[in-house]
């Protein structure tokens, strides 16, 4: 198991001034010392100037938001994270840069079927970072394909384990429990990703539609539960207003009405009521009884 662990460093800057100093001076009193034939002082100004070329390969810039990940003869040393002018140890090869910046995924629709077995699309989005560098390299292969390829699993995983639609008012669904889903997702993506030193920001559906094959049925069915609500709304308003309207010719002794006289008025009403187009009434001038 890898662990992020900070790199040993220096600063750039003097660093870069002391080698430009001994590559320049060294570079001039080897050929000093050549012209004079002193062939050990030649060597030892080669050597300096050696030295100075080989230190400027351990100079590094990072950038803010980005980190470098050292290894040394295919060991990992150590990771730089301080935006900066570096020097780390030239021999540090390679030195892989890594964003720490924050990253959008979107998914490609995926056709799955929901608890209840109809085919359905879906489509997330992830908001992610890279947390510890270490594993974000020497876990996975690559982790910018194993964020997609995993998000897809929780994704599909999601889609199977709730329905589209709930059946009843303390169901969790797909499209009515937006919240409770959400947050499921994110802990079930966050779960997959912890081992690649990955970290979960923000994660919700971007798109939920059923398949082409069943879109049309579904919408009937849809708009049918609609009307039986709606007309369940009306009944009930309906029959409330025929009790308040007999309740109150009772109270104020308007009139006495008998059992067929009452079914009669509450079929009346009713009609008035919960009928879809204006009623046409019919005027009686007899009597009360003829």
């Amino acid at each position: 198991m890898f662990r992020e662990k900070h790199a040993m460093v220096l600063p750039g800057l003097p660093l870069f001034l002391l080698f430009l100093a001994l590559v320049v001076a060294g570079g001039w009193y080897f050929f000093n010392r050549l012209i004079a034939t002193d062939w050990w002082m030649a060597g030892a100004a080669a050597l300096i100037f050696v030295l100075g070329f080989i230190g400027f390969g351990g100079l590094t810039p990072v950038s803010p938001n980005e980190a470098r990940v050292l290894q040394l003869l295919g060991t990992y040393t150590g990771t730089l994270r301080d935006a900066g002018f570096w020097w780390v140890n030239p021999f540090t090869m390679p030195r892989r840069a890594v964003s720490l910046r924050i990253r959008n995924f979107e998914s490609s629709k995926l056709k799955v079927n929901d608890h209840d077995g109809n085919p359905i699309e879906i489509a997330a989005i992830v908001v992610w970072r890279v947390t510890d560098t270490a594993e974000a390299v020497f876990q996975v292969d690559d982790f910018e394909n194993y964020v997609r390829v995993q998000t897809e699993a929780a994704l599909r995983n999601l889609a199977t384990t709730y329905p589209y639609d709930a059946h009843n008012v303390d169901q969790l669904s797909l499209r009515t429990s937006s919240d409770e889903i959400t947050e499921r997702l994110k802990t079930e993506i966050q779960d997959r990703l912890a081992k690649a030193g990955l970290e979960v920001i923000e994660a919700r559906i971007s798109h939920l539609a059923y398949a082409p094959e069943i879109a049309q049925a579904m919408l009937r069915r849809q708009q049918a539960s609609a009307v039986v609500a709606a007309r369940t709304r009306i009944v009930e308003g309906a029959v409330g207003m025929v009790e308040m309207a007999l309740d109150e010719l009772s109270k104020r002794n308007i009139i006495t009405l008998d059992d067929e006289r009452k079914a009669a008025m509450v079929s009346n009403l009713l009609v008035v009521l919960c009928s879809e187009q204006n009623t046409q009434p019919v005027v009686n001038t007899g009597s009360l009884y003829t």
